[in-house]
């Protein structure tokens, strides 16, 4: 046997295996994502008095290479927006909102904030 044979018999046993654990991780995302779909929709729908307490976003850059017929990359990016509450016992819970959302809340608002599990419904600012 000549060293070159095993490693020619390795690669597609390695291919294999990683293919293995790139679906295995796509089924358990899928998964956890129906999980906590399920989870929000079980539970009730609450609208309690909250404070604007901090906003925050996260930007995810993307690179797409493309081979023809340029070779020019082409990058994207997104951006998720949060903003976390403060409730009258002093905890406090972090929603993912829309950018228009994001754009209308202000760090010190007081107001009603709907949610249902983890899932931002809405938050009507106090008058005063």
């Amino acid at each position: 046997m000549y060293p070159g044979d095993a490693m020619f018999n390795a690669v597609p046993i390695f291919v294999m295996i990683m293919f293995i654990v790139v679906i295995g991780l796509i089924i358990f995302n899928m998964g956890k994502g129906i999980s906590q779909w399920k989870k929000n929709e079980d539970s009730p729908k609450l609208s309690v008095p909250a404070l604007v307490k901090t906003k925050r976003t996260h930007v995810s850059r993307h690179t797409h290479h493309q081979t023809e017929p340029h070779h020019h990359d082409h990058v994207t990016s997104s951006t998720s927006y949060y903003v976390t509450f403060e409730f009258e016992s002093g905890d406090r819970s972090e929603f993912k909102v829309s950018g228009g959302e994001y754009g209308q809340l202000a760090e010190g608002d007081m107001g009603k904030l709907t949610f249902q599990g983890t899932r931002y419904l809405g938050f009507e600012r106090m008058r005063g």
